[in-house]
């Protein structure tokens, strides 16, 4: 953890900070070379973001003409260097149903 903000770079002490409040949510990360991904934040320490990455998988060759080929998501454990993020956000869901009224 940071004892002072004079010890190191204020973005990534904002990154830090904004990881440690947004653990365990699905976020988007954006990296210094323009490129983005999600992923859910497992840990956060002093230098890294542990996330677990999704990876969409397909299984069989649509052997089933009705329903095609199953499809679903694998997460893999990775470990981010705070110093390639540049940003971090929130992944907002659709909202689709109003909430259930008593």
């Amino acid at each position: 953890m940071y004892s002072n903000k004079e010890n190191c770079n204020s973005d990534e002490y904002n990154l830090h900070d904004k990881c440690r409040r947004l653990m365990s949510y699905h976020v988007i990360f954006t990296m210094r070379d323009g490129s983005m991904f999600d992923g859910i934040i497992e840990d956060v320490d002093r230098d890294n973001v542990t996330v677990l990455m999704g990876e969409d998988m397909v299984e069989g060759e649509g052997n089933n003409r009705q329903f095609g080929p199953r499809r679903f998501r694998r997460y893999r454990r990775r470990d981010i260097p705070l110093s390639t993020l540049i940003g971090i956000s929130l992944l907002v869901y659709p909202y689709i149903f109003p909430p259930f009224v008593f």
